[in-house]
């Protein structure tokens, strides 16, 4: 099969980390949509594996995570009855961490949103710093069990708890009004005034942005959970890498000290493993014609 061209590997992941869905990216670039899909799967694997080998050593001082809800294949209430608990049916919950300084996101998981994924998670993320943080969650309990597991006492640790009133019920997607936050102690001893979770709670703004399978009230959710994760590799990787920060006016990455230069999608694209050349054997005529033998 002809591989597609760089210029337009560079179009389709550029359109697709803009938040455009899969058969709009078909329509625009005129790639096929089976191409497009290949292209995700096999980029996401490479970003992925790109950055689970560079975001190591971390000298990350303020980390904060939460949790991102969307959901896949369809929503919990629509799930045939020989799927249900199965992953990739129903909620999907994404983990995000994020440095509070350099605005890296040195880790996600998806998964379920329980005590299980609590833990890999926060294990992955103990594993990438090289120092101690001050870490902030919201007040999600297996937060607790799992920092305590990966961490013990060599942490800084603080729950935000924010408190809301009762939303009026003729408002469907309007929040409920903000009372107050509460601030709990952990672990170790965190600074109070750096006990914050506004800038992860932002970044989740930012994935429903750019990422189409978050986006709410529309079809473009991911029906497999292995394109959600490729998706998110895509996408953390350009966050990370390509988009300079406006604040900062350097890319994440270079904040973190990971990188010296800002990233072009097209450096993303080159990624790619070189494909694999099928070797010609030796040929006779036959008839006129070349045939293989």
């Amino acid at each position: 099969m002809k591989r597609l061209s760089k210029e337009k590997q560079v179009q389709v992941i550029a359109a697709m980390t803009e938040g455009m869905g899969i058969n709009a990216i078909t329509r625009i670039t005129g790639v096929a949509k089976n191409t497009v899909l290949k292209l995700l799967v096999d980029l996401g694997e490479a970003c992925g594996e790109y950055m689970d080998a560079k975001m190591r050593n971390l000298t990350c001082k303020r980390i904060e995570c939460d949790e991102i809800w969307s959901f896949c294949h369809s929503k919990a209430k629509n799930v045939p009855e020989d799927k249900k608990g199965t992953l990739g049916y129903g909620d999907l919950w994404t983990w995000i961490a994020i440095d509070a300084d350099s605005k890296l996101v040195p880790c996600f998981h998806v998964g379920r949103r329980d005590a299980e994924a609590a833990k890999e998670f926060i294990d992955d993320l103990a594993d990438r710093l090289a120092n101690r943080i001050q870490l902030t969650t919201d007040g999600y309990k297996p937060y607790l069990e799992a920092v305590e597991g990966a961490f013990g006492s060599e942490i800084d640790f603080a729950q935000l708890v924010k408190l809301y009133g009762h939303a009026p019920d003729e408002v469907r997607y309007s929040p409920a009004p903000f009372l107050a936050t509460k601030k709990t102690w952990i672990a170790g001893k965190p600074k109070r005034k750096l006990v914050s979770t506004s800038y992860v709670e932002r970044q989740n703004l930012t994935v429903r942005m750019n990422n189409r399978r978050f986006t709410r009230l529309t079809l473009g959710f991911s029906k497999k959970v292995a394109n959600h994760i490729n998706s998110l590799s895509i996408h953390y990787m350009v966050y990370n890498y390509v988009r300079i920060h406006k604040t900062l006016r350097c890319t994440p990455a270079m904040a973190a000290g990971i990188t010296k230069r800002v990233w072009e999608i097209e450096d993303v694209v080159n990624l790619l493993p070189e494909p694999e050349s099928k070797p010609r054997g030796p040929y006779k005529k036959k008839n006129r014609e070349m045939e293989l033998v």
